[in-house]
């Protein structure tokens, strides 16, 4: 057999699904070094989630609250620099990972983002806080691909899906508790969430201490052979550009282009949507009476206000989280039985769905309904893409592979970044729309006059009304939802092109197969 029918064989069988172990058997083979990264993952998303999931609302909060008291578009200008630092980062370091180690670039990568955080507490300026995001960008972008690297060389094929089904569950423990922790430490001082981060990442230079990385002998021994033979290495921007020929690898980032930038809307947009127009009081009013709860318990776990009678915009945004730590193996297991492709496009479809409910109503407990359904679609697609990356990527370029994950993280996240936040000012912003109702009135509604964030407050006492009675006016009066129409509407496009996609993927497959028995 021909070197390129070896070659054309193995992409053939790593395209392909396998037949996997049930979820406890799955679950039980995985070994020492996988907890280990998923402890590292848990501290890691726990600091991130902190700070990541409040930033829309830190960004857009007045001034008076310690807030920065930027418009959603300054927000826009910000988010598509952190998004553009985070996820093309990955792809040139994925390549130094394989290359030089991955315990090496976790330690660099901890050493980043504390700097990041601390940048965010020491400087509290719209300078301080971009300065912070780009340089926790550059720390995260840096600590993915050899983390994700090490996920694939402790699975196979046969535990991969329960693999990154579980990985995925421990992201979301440490996103769960990290925005939290940070829904009581903002309601203190901002720059509270922002050291406390700060320390909570510094906890995995003690994880790194029992990290061993696997086939690191092999990679030594490569190194070793080169050195000794004088040969010297491929350049690592070739050896990328030679594998973004190939058309499977292509056709995947262009989708999941389309895939990101739905999904991301979710994080960037929604706690701004859920602070602005979603009352919760009747959430509680509903599970603990019009006089809301004064257990500790209850009001940290959901994210409450400390009198007990509001859920924040974090808390709503943190059911997602909740939902795929309970039960984010148990979907994995199911999804195991699927075509990944076939997994990732239902998922997206649930996720797209989600977003038209958001797009149709702010009743709490339809945008209750509409997180439950979004988290089931993030189940099923999000964890699909690191595994069937890493199952058609060769074996010595794991981490190169998972580095391009992060291209259409990338186009589609910064796209967002800009589109969302943007489309939001313009036809959602609670401030903005109560601005141009004081102009209406005769009130100067300049920014001098009334500061940003400051505008709804003054309406409320120019026209004296109740001011749930006037958001429920407004909501009525505007079209709010035309940010969540526009997502929605890209991630139904996305579904129909993954479904594509699969049949097509698995033809090919198939083709390859019965060239590679031919020869």
């Amino acid at each position: 057999m021909s070197e390129n029918k070896i070659t054309e064989t193995k992409q053939t069988t790593s395209i392909k699904d396998v037949e996997q172990l049930g979820t406890f058997a799955a679950i039980a083979s995985l070994s020492y070094v996988f907890w280990i990264c998923g402890g590292m993952e848990i501290v890691e998303r726990l600091a991130y989630y902190g700070v990541r999931s409040l930033s829309s609302l830190y960004v857009t909060d007045s001034a008076a609250n310690g807030g920065l008291g930027l418009r959603p578009a300054d927000l826009a200008n910000i988010f598509v620099i952190w998004a553009l630092v985070q996820t093309f980062v990955p792809v040139l370091t994925g390549g130094l990972s394989d290359r030089y180690g991955y315990k090496e670039t976790i330690f660099a990568s901890t050493v980043f983002k504390i700097l990041g955080y601390l940048l965010m507490a020491w400087f509290p300026t719209p300078m301080g806080f971009s300065a912070g995001a780009v340089v926790l960008a550059f720390g995260t972008g840096i600590f993915k691909p050899g983390l994700q690297g090490t996920i694939v060389k402790s699975t196979d094929r046969t535990n991969s899906s329960i693999a990154w089904g579980v990985f995925y569950q421990t992201v979301n423990i440490g996103a769960f508790i990290g925005p939290l922790i940070s829904a009581q430490l903002r309601q203190l001082a901002w720059e509270n969430i922002f050291y406390a981060c700060a320390a909570i990442i510094s906890l995995n230079f003690l994880l790194l201490l029992t990290y061993k990385e696997p086939d690191k002998e092999a990679r030594l021994a490569r190194r070793a052979k080169l050195k000794e033979s004088g040969e010297k290495e491929a350049s690592l921007w070739k050896a990328s550009l030679v594998e973004l020929k190939n058309p499977v690898l292509l056709w995947y980032i262009l989708l999941f282009s389309g895939f990101w930038f739905m999904l991301m809307a979710f994080w960037d947009i929604a706690p701004l949507y859920f602070r602005d127009w979603v009352d919760t009081k009747v959430l509680v009013n509903d599970l603990f009476g019009a006089e809301g709860t004064s257990n500790p318990v209850a009001i940290f776990a959901m994210g409450m206000s400390q009198d007990g009678k509001t859920i924040s915009p974090e808390g709503l945004v943190n059911l997602n989280a909740f939902l795929i730590l309970s039960i984010c193996f148990l979907v994995a297991g199911w999804s195991a039985k699927l075509k990944a492709v076939s997994s990732m496009a239902l998922g997206t479809f649930l996720a797209s769905a989600a977003l038209l409910l958001f797009a149709g109503a702010n009743a709490a407990w339809v945008i209750v309904a509409a997180i439950v359904c979004f988290s089931f679609g993030e189940m099923l697609s999000s964890p699909k893409c690191s595994e069937y990356l890493g199952n058609i990527a060769p074996h010595d370029k794991k981490a190169m592979y998972l580095g391009f994950s992060q291209f259409p993280i990338g186009f589609g996240w910064v796209l967002e970044s800009k589109v969302g936040p943007t489309l939001y000012g313009a036809y959602s912003d609670k401030d903005t729309i109560a601005r141009e109702m004081l102009n209406t009135q005769g009130v100067d509604a300049s920014e001098k006059a009334v500061p940003i964030g400051e505008a709804f407050q003054k309406l409320v006492e120019v026209t004296g009304q109740n001011p749930d009675v006037l958001t429920a006016s407004m909501y009525a009066a505007n079209n709010i939802g035309t940010v969540w129409y526009v997502m929605g509407a890209v991630g139904l496009i996305t579904t129909f092109g993954l479904y594509v996609y699969g049949k097509w993927t698995y033809r090919f497959a198939m083709q390859l197969e019965t060239e590679a028995a031919k020869s």
